[in-house]
């Protein structure tokens, strides 16, 4: 090579280097937090949050160059599921993928401006989550797979199993799905010759003395 070609290259690589070191530095660098109800150690949430970096890494999104991910495992404790939702809507991410109703309940008593999206919750409307399943409105949107019509199968195969049976409590969380569920069981009742009675809790703590409270002898 020439030494006159040979400045040349090189006088255009100095120009080149520079550009390609502002064009990558000014390429903004997006945030995504994700809280999961769940631990660290759950294999199975590991893989759903193992695909998910994998189909934004096929879609352009490199980690550690245009996309930060903050990942919150809160447990299925309420107390942790609270604080972490409320460090996490404090790092005004871009979005937060937030799995479950328990996550998305104390995101949105946190933050009414960082956009939440949800892969699954049973009623997002009936919980106040979104409007409507075609208009969400607010900050929040997602996915909901839930067929309603299975809530009267459960109480058609429980009557089966035990045909005896003439009541039976519905345990519900009246901030999900839960009224929503008990509507739909409610209205098959009366078929069956069954009465259901709505039993609310919100923490695993409460099923027992729930269950311990509906299987008293009714006074006659």
């Amino acid at each position: 090579m020439q030494r006159r070609e040979f400045i040349t290259l090189l006088g255009g690589a100095a120009i080149a280097w520079p550009i390609a070191v502002q064009a990558q530095q000014s390429e903004r660098v997006r945030r995504i937090g994700i809280i999961l109800a769940t631990t660290a150690d759950d294999a199975e949430f590991q893989a759903w949050v193992g695909a998910f970096l994998q189909a934004l890494a096929v879609l352009g999104w490199t980690i550690g160059r245009n996309v930060r991910i903050d990942t919150r495992w809160a447990s299925a404790n309420p107390g942790e599921i609270r604080r972490n939702a409320a460090e996490l809507a404090a790092l005004a991410p871009d979005v937060i993928l937030a799995h479950g109703a328990s996550t998305v309940r104390e995101l949105l008593q946190v933050t009414r401006a960082v956009p939440i999206v949800f892969p699954v919750v049973s009623d997002p409307v009936a919980a106040g989550y979104v409007e409507s399943m075609a208009r969400p409105g607010g900050n929040a949107t997602g996915f909901t797979s839930f067929d309603w019509d299975v809530c009267a199968k459960w109480l058609e195969l429980l009557k089966q199993t035990a045909p005896s049976v003439t009541r039976v409590a519905v345990l519900r969380d009246t901030e999900s799905s839960g009224p929503s569920q008990f509507a739909v069981i409610q209205a098959a009742a009366p078929s069956l010759r069954v009465q259901v009675s709505p039993v609310n809790v919100r923490e695993s703590s409460e099923i027992e003395r729930a269950v311990t409270a509906f299987a008293r002898p009714v006074a006659v």
